[in-house]
């Protein structure tokens, strides 16, 4: 196995949001070459990132809690292109693992098969930073109750996204002074062909 650095791309530097952008050290793991024993391996999804561990042999224990749909799911091992599915997949690096790779894989284990997931107190992240750290902890929970207002507005814009056949509806600049976010169906979606759609 290749070093961290040859195995790994840095990405940018971009800043944590609730919309689940990555920080600042995250390596992006590049092709099919194995991520590093104990690795927090993190995908975005639409609207947040999920978070797992990486065990060896292509493998990442996650917390599947809403991954299939409604019916929360637990602890699992599944393959890493099935913790992925099709996105990209970050190592986390930014704060050093309480523990040596063994242990973290271990502590990960132990939990396979739980089945008590919960949005806001014991997701995939509050899985990986015990795992981690020994402290069940969820940064963009906490991103998310922080910013309450912007966390709402991007969740609206990703439902109605999600609900909308592709193209039909457009963001439209709120009006001076509002906080509000608009939204507008392009003229097709209301059988008026030669309406102007919102820009």
């Amino acid at each position: 196995m290749n070093s961290v650095m040859d195995t790994y791309d840095q990405t940018s530097n971009r800043d944590e949001s609730p919309c689940g952008r990555l920080g600042r050290a995250e390596w992006l793991l590049v092709s099919e070459q194995d991520a590093p024993l104990g690795s927090h391996v993190v995908t975005p999804r639409r609207g947040y990132l999920h978070h797992g561990i990486y065990v060896g042999g292509g493998k990442v224990l996650h917390y599947a809690g809403l991954a299939y749909g409604l019916v929360r799911g637990p602890v699992e091992e599944v393959p890493l292109a099935s913790f992925a599915r099709g996105r990209p997949v970050w190592i986390r690096a930014d704060v050093a693992p309480h523990f040596d790779s063994s242990e973290v894989v271990r502590r990960a284990r132990s939990r396979v098969g739980e089945d008590c997931y919960r949005l806001l107190t014991n997701n995939c992240e509050h899985f990986c930073e015990w795992c981690l750290r020994g402290e069940p902890r969820s940064h963009q929970v906490e991103v998310w109750l922080a910013h309450p207002r912007r966390w709402l507005h991007a969740t609206i814009r990703t439902i109605a996204r999600s609900l909308s056949p592709a193209g039909r509806i457009r963001r439209r600049p709120a009006s001076s002074g509002s906080s509000c976010v608009a939204f507008e169906m392009s003229g097709a979606a209301h059988g008026n062909a030669s309406a102007t759609p919102a820009t």
